[in-house]
C-alpha cells in the first residue's frame, strides 16, 4: 500500500461510516459481552428455574392438599397468586444479575477499556440497559407461559385452576416478564451508581426484601400509605389479579416501578459523566 493510499483510507472510512461509534454498534458489542459472560447464563437459569420450578412445585403442593384444606383457605385461595410464586424469587436473581452487568466490568477494570472505545459513556448505560432489558423480556415471558399452563393444568385435577380468559390473567402474565425486566434495569442502575458488586447487591436487597417488612412495623396508617408505594410492592401490583387492600391500580403501580428505575438510571447517567473510571 502507498504512503497516499494509506493516507486516504482513513479518510474513507470517516466518509462511509466506517470505524465511526453508533449506538447500534455499541449495543452490539454489550450484547457480545452479556452474552459471553458466564454469570449471565447462570443467574437467568436460576430465574427460570425459580419461575417454573417453584410455580410448579406450588401448585402440586396445593393439588396436593386441597382435599384436606380447612375452609378459610380454600375460601382464599388464589391459583394465579400461587401459580406465580417464582416470580417473587426470581427478581432477585434478575435484580443481582442486573447489577453484575456494569459492577462486573468495575471489578476487571474492563470498563476503562470500555470508555476507551465509547468515551461519550453514556451511550454505553443505554445499551447496557436496554440490551439487558430485552433479553431479560424475551426470557421471561415464554417462562411464566409455561409456567401458566403446567401449572393449571396440575390445579385443574382439583378442579380450581384459573383459565387464560378470565379478566386480568394476560395482563398479569406479561405484567410478570415487564417486572422482572425492570427490576433488573433497576439493578443495574444501583449498580452503576455504586460501582461495587457486594455493595449494588447489599442496596438492592435492602430495598426490595428488607425495606418492606420495617415500614410494616410502623404504625398502621403510616405503613399503609407509604408500603404502596415501595418499588416492589408497586411494582407487583401488575401482576397480581386480586390485590390486597391498600394497593396501587396494576398499571399505575407498574408506571411507579418504572420511575423508581428511571430514577436510578438518570443518577447514574449523571455520575457517570461526572466521575472518573
Amino acid at each position: 500500500m502507498s504512503v497516499a493510499t494509506a493516507a486516504a483510507t482513513p479518510d474513507r472510512q470517516r466518509a462511509s461510516g466506517e470505524g465511526r461509534v453508533t449506538q447500534a454498534r455499541v449495543a452490539l458489542s454489550e450484547w457480545t459481552k452479556l452474552r459471553s459472560v458466564r454469570s449471565t447464563r447462570w443467574a437467568l437459569f436460576v430465574a427460570l428455574g425459580m419461575i417454573v420450578g417453584i410455580g410448579i412445585l406450588a401448585c402440586v403442593v396445593f393439588a396436593s392438599r386441597w382435599p384436606h384444606l380447612p375452609a378459610d383457605e380454600r375460601l382464599h385461595f388464589r391459583p394465579l397468586r400461587v401459580n406465580l410464586a417464582g416470580v417473587a424469587l426470581a427478581q432477585l436473581a434478575i435484580g443481582v444479575l442486573g447489577v453484575l452487568v456494569i459492577t462486573g466490568e468495575y471489578s476487571t477494570g474492563m470498563i476503562r477499556s470500555t470508555f476507551s472505545a465509547v468515551p461519550k459513556r453514556l451511550p454505553v448505560l443505554w445499551a447496557k440497559a436496554g440490551v439487558f432489558g430485552a433479553v431479560v423480556f424475551a426470557v421471561s415471558l415464554p417462562a411464566v407461559f409455561i409456567v401458566f399452563f403446567a401449572g393449571q393444568a396440575i390445579l385443574s385435577g382439583q378442579h380450581i385452576q384459573i383459565a387464560f380468559s378470565h379478566p386480568g390473567v394476560a395482563r398479569a402474565l406479561v405484567g410478570s416478564a415487564l417486572f422482572l425486566m425492570v427490576m433488573g434495569l433497576f439493578g443495574l442502575g444501583l449498580g452503576a451508581i455504586i460501582r461495587n458488586t457486594a455493595g449494588g447487591i447489599a442496596a438492592l436487597a435492602g430495598i426490595v426484601f428488607v425495606l418492606p417488612p420495617i415500614v410494616s412495623l410502623l404504625p398502621s396508617s403510616w405503613a399503609d400509605a407509604i408500603n404502596p408505594y415501595l418499588p416492589s410492592n408497586a411494582g407487583g401490583a401488575v401482576w397480581t389479579i386480586n390485590p390486597e387492600p391498600h394497593t396501587l391500580a396494576p398499571w399505575a403501580g407498574f408506571a411507579a416501578f418504572c420511575a423508581y428505575a428511571a430514577a436510578s438510571l438518570a443518577i447514574a447517567a449523571v455520575l457517570l459523566r461526572r466521575r472518573d473510571t
